[in-house]
């Protein structure tokens, strides 16, 4: 899977929970919430306040796109 600041988080999760704690450390904690899960990464970084592109590249390593 490649993530880019489009991709819905909800997706990311579905492929593959394990991302979860990335999302966790940067103040993520809503990734239940059914609104959370249709947002893209740049809606919910927009939201918390944190780079979309620092996330995007550590979620890329995790699967192995860096």
């Amino acid at each position: 899977m490649t993530i880019t600041k489009q991709t819905i988080i909800g997706d990311i999760l579905d492929t593959d929970n394990s991302v979860a704690p990335l999302f966790l450390a940067i103040g993520m904690h809503c990734l239940g919430c059914p609104a959370s899960r249709g947002e893209t990464i740049e809606q919910a970084c927009a939201v918390h306040g944190t780079d979309p592109d620092e996330l995007v590249a550590r979620l890329n390593a995790h699967f192995g796109n860096a």
